[in-house]
């Protein structure tokens, strides 16, 4: 029986360096939930039309992230209340690649996702103050974590600290045509830094199709093909939600039953 390594070693490979032009970070999202059981279906289909990315003779990649929160989590409950414009504010280390960002993902009115982000080497993802700099095209012009965050989001860094660890492995894939990306998220953890509580779902996959706009593709055909639905989710809340006791999480109740009987059928 084939492992789901054993299938991405079928797809043509791309590396980072090609991947320049498909960075997508002002774009439209889809989002659907599967159990690991059914990827490899939906792999096999999309072969002939994806690259999957590889970094060092590696094709699933690994990513630790801290997430960071007011001590309200007023990003939690933005997004908890139906409040369209909001934003993630994180700290993402891409382990394989040795890269580490400091990114601000922003939500419209519109739908769309715009993530701005920063090189910040060395970051400790546990630290409450850190003094990172991460130096831009020019060598005399630097910017401190403080700084961007005070910029480019409408928090203050002095108002959050880190709240949530969210770690996976990560199977990337471009269509032919690099006009979209695809991620595809497995064996999800999630750990709380305030509760310590912490919440595994080893069978869980979350595939996330990135383009920019509602143009073709093949993967919401071969989704149509098996019956699979979009469904609106944010790892940082269900995280949040599964490890916070007596947090409000109404809006999200449904979606973790609905993962929960995905993953029992």
């Amino acid at each position: 029986m084939q492992t789901i390594e054993d299938i991405i070693r079928l797809f043509e490979p791309i590396g980072l360096s090609q991947m320049e032009s498909v960075k997508l970070m002002n774009r439209i999202d889809t989002k659907y939930v599967v159990s690991l059981s059914s990827l490899p279906l939906i792999l096999q289909a999309a072969q002939a039309d994806y690259y999957a990315q590889e970094i060092d003779g590696k094709r699933i990649a690994t990513y630790d992230t801290m997430y960071y929160d007011t001590d309200s989590l007023d990003m939690y409950i933005r997004h908890h209340d139906r409040q369209l414009a909001r934003q993630k504010i994180r700290v993402r280390q891409y382990v394989d690649s040795n890269l580490t960002f400091l990114e601000i993902k922003r939500k419209n009115n519109k739908g769309r996702t715009n993530k701005k982000r920063i090189v910040v080497p060395g970051f400790d993802l546990t630290a409450e103050t850190p003094s990172v700099l991460k130096h831009k095209k020019k060598e005399d012009e630097a910017v401190t974590v403080e700084s961007f965050i005070d910029l480019k989001s409408r928090y203050h860094w002095s108002d959050i600290t880190p709240h949530l660890w969210t770690k996976f492995h990560r199977i990337t894939l471009v269509n032919k045509a690099k006009t979209e990306r695809l991620t595809i998220d497995l064996d999800l953890l999630w750990e709380n830094v305030v509760s310590k509580e912490s919440k595994i779902y080893p069978d869980l996959v979350i595939i996330e199709l990135k383009r920019d706009g509602n143009v073709p593709s093949r993967m919401t055909d071969i989704m149509l093909s098996y019956r699979i639905k979009p469904l609106k989710i944010s790892k940082y809340c269900i995280g949040t939600a599964l490890t916070t006791p007596g947090l409000k999480r109404n809006r999200f109740k449904k979606k973790i039953r609905s993962i929960e009987k995905l993953l029992n059928h």
